[in-house]
C-alpha cells in the first residue's frame, strides 16, 4: 500500500523466552536439594544413636538388676515346685525396686506365679523369654524392647533358673520406656529445630548469595542484548570486585571496542565509497567528452582524455585488489608463493614506479641503494604489493616541496628497508591504530585505510615486522624488518612454497 511503510522488529533467538530462575532452581534442587538430604540423614542417625544411647543404658541397668535378682532365685532352684512358689513370693514382695521395675515369676512349665506389680501381666508376647528359651547351654538369658497389645513400649530382661540344665523356673524383669521415649522424643525434636533452623540459614544465605549473582547477571543480558542489537553507547555499573565486576568490566571494554570498529567500519565504507566515485565519475565524464570528439581534429584531447581514463581505471583495480586482499586477509584465504628472492629488484622496481609521479607531485624521491644484500624467503609480488602500498603513502601524505627517502640495509640476519617521508605526520593517539583494520588517522586524504592493515599482514606472514615511528607535522618512517633466507643444505635451491 501507498504511504505504509514496513518494518520488520529485530529480535534474537531465545532472548524473548529466557528464564531468570534457572540459576535459583538450579541451587534449590542441587544446593539446598543436597544439604536438606545430608541433615535429614544426621537427623535420622542422632535419633537412632540417642535411642541407642537411652536403650542401652536401660539394659545395662537391668542386667545389674537381674545379677542380683538372679542370684537368689538360683537357691530355690532344686527344691520343688510348691517350696520354689512360696519363697519366690517372700521374694517378691522384700525386692526393693518394685516400683520402678516389675519383677515377674514362673515356675517350670512357663506358667506364671506371681509379679510384683499385684496383678496378672499381659502374656501374648514374650520375646525375651522365648529368646531365653532357645539358648541350650550357657547363661539362658533373653532381653526384648517391644509394644504391649495397649501400645506401651517395655523392656524385659528374662533368666532361665535350671538344675542339672533343667529349666525349673524363670526370673523376668520389665521396665516401661515411656520415660526413655519421651526423652529421646525431646532430644530429637531439639535437633530437628536446629535442623530447621540450619535449613532456613542456609535458604536466607543462599538467597542473598544467589541475588547477588542472579540480578547482575540478567542486567549483564539486558546490556548485552543492546549491544548485540546495535546500541554500543549501552554501559554496565560495576558493583562488586569480583569475577562479576571483572565481567562487567570486560563487557563494557568490548561494547566500547565494537562502537570504535563500527565507527571505523561506517568510516571506511564512506571513504571506499567516496574511492570508487572519483576514478568512476572520471572515466564517465571524459568518456563521455571523447564522444563529442572529433577523432582527427582533437587528437591531442583524446589522446589526454585516454591518458585520464586508463590512469583512473587502474587506480579503480588498484582499490579494488586492495578490497579483495583484505578479504582474503579477513578470510585467511591470503597465501604466499614463497621462494628465495633479491629484496633489491622488488624494492628498485617499486621505486622505479614512483619517479613519474615524483616529478608530477614535485616530490623529491631519494633512494640508496646497497651494492647487495642476501636474498630472503618470500613472495616476490607481495612484497614489491607492500613497497608500493607504503611509498603510495608517503607520496600521498606529503605535500609538494617535499621528500620521500628510501633505504636498506642488512645486520645481525635481517633486512631492513626504512621508507620515509617529511609529510604531515601522524599523532600519538592515531599512531597506535593506524595498522588496525578500517582504521583512517587522516580523512582529508585520499585512501581507503586498510592497505597499510594488509602490507602489516603480509610482513608478519613473512616472518618479519613492520614498524611505524612518526611525529606529528615531521613526517613519518616506516621500517620493514625481514628475515635472511638461510643457506640450503647440500647446496640445492629450495623450490617455492605456498603459505597460507
Amino acid at each position: 500500500m501507498a504511504g505504509v511503510t514496513m518494518r520488520k522488529k529485530l529480535s534474537l533467538p531465545g532472548v524473548e523466552h529466557m528464564s531468570s530462575k534457572g540459576i535459583t532452581q538450579r541451587w534449590l534442587f542441587n544446593s539446598l536439594g543436597l544439604i536438606l538430604a545430608i541433615l535429614i540423614v544426621i537427623e535420622l542417625a542422632m535419633a537412632f544413636i540417642v535411642q541407642d544411647y537411652y536403650y542401652s543404658g536401660i539394659r545395662w541397668q537391668l542386667g545389674n538388676i537381674m545379677t542380683t535378682t538372679q542370684e537368689s532365685f538360683s537357691r530355690y532352684a532344686n527344691q520343688s515346685q510348691s517350696e520354689f512358689a512360696s519363697r519366690s513370693i517372700n521374694a517378691v514382695e522384700n525386692f526393693s525396686l518394685k516400683e520402678q521395675v516389675e519383677l515377674q515369676v514362673f515356675d517350670q512349665n512357663g506358667d506364671f506365679i506371681l509379679s510384683s506389680a499385684g496383678f496378672t501381666p499381659e502374656l501374648t508376647e514374650r520375646p525375651d523369654y522365648d529368646m531365653a528359651l532357645s539358648v541350650k547351654s550357657g547363661q539362658r538369658i533373653g532381653v526384648a524392647s517391644y509394644h504391649l497389645s495397649s501400645g506401651e513400649n517395655v523392656m524385659a530382661y528374662t533368666y532361665i533358673l535350671t538344675n542339672a540344665e533343667e529349666m525349673t523356673g524363670a526370673v523376668r524383669l520389665v521396665v516401661s520406656l515411656s520415660g526413655a521415649d519421651r526423652q529421646i522424643f525431646i532430644i530429637v525434636s531439639v535437633l530437628l529445630v536446629i535442623g530447621i533452623a540450619v535449613i532456613l540459614f542456609v535458604i536466607m544465605s543462599g538467597s542473598y548469595f544467589i541475588n547477588s549473582i542472579v540480578i547482575p547477571v540478567k542486567e549483564i543480558g539486558v546490556t548485552a542484548r543492546k549491544i548485540a542489537l546495535g546500541d554500543f553507547d549501552a554501559r554496565l555499573e560495576k558493583k562488586y570486585n569480583d569475577e562479576i565486576g571483572d565481567l562487567c568490566d570486560t563487557i563494557n571494554y568490548m561494547a566500547g571496542e565494537l562502537g570504535t570498529t563500527e565507527k571505523m567500519k561506517n568510516d571506511f565504507i564512506s571513504s571506499v565509497s567516496h574511492e570508487l566515485r572519483t576514478p568512476l565519475t572520471a572515466i564517465k565524464g571524459w568518456g563521455e567528452t571523447l564522444m563529442a570528439l572529433d577523432p582527427v581534429k582533437d587528437r591531442e584531447m583524446m589522446e589526454k582524455g585516454m591518458d585520464v581514463i586508463i590512469g583512473e581505471s587502474e587506480r579503480l583495480s588498484g582499490i579494488v585488489e586492495e578490497l579483495l586482499d583484505f578479504s582474503r586477509l579477513q578470510s585467511g584465504r591470503l597465501t604466499m608463493k614463497m621462494e628465495k628472492i633479491d629484496i633489491l629488484a622488488e624494492l628498485g622496481e617499486a621505486v622505479f614506479m614512483f619517479q613519474e609521479r615524483s616529478k608530477r607531485e614535485n616530490i623529491e624521491l631519494v633512494y640508496y641503494e646497497p651494492e647487495l644484500l642476501p636474498a630472503v624467503m618470500g613472495d616476490r609480488n607481495r612484497l614489491k604489493q607492500v613497497f608500493v602500498n607504503i611509498l603510495d603513502n608517503a607520496f600521498k601524505y606529503s605535500d609538494a616541496g617535499g621528500r620521500v627517502r628510501v633505504e636498506a640495509e642488512e645486520g645481525d640476519g635481517e633486512i631492513r628497508v626504512v621508507i620515509s617521508d617529511t609529510g604531515c605526520g601522524i599523532s600519538a593517539e592515531d599512531l597506535s591504530k593506524v595498522k588496525e583494520k578500517f582504521y583512517k588517522a587522516n580523512h582529508t586524504r585520499r585512501g581507503s585505510g586498510i592497505g597499510l592493515a594488509v602490507a602489516d599482514e603480509i610482513i608478519r606472514m613473512h616472518g618479519g615486522s613492520l614498524e611505524l615511528r612518526s611525529v606529528e607535522s615531521s613526517g613519518t618512517d616506516v621500517i620493514i624488518t625481514l628475515p635472511v633466507a638461510s643457506a640450503p643444505e647440500g647446496g640445492e635451491e629450495d623450490p617455492p612454497q605456498e603459505l597460507q
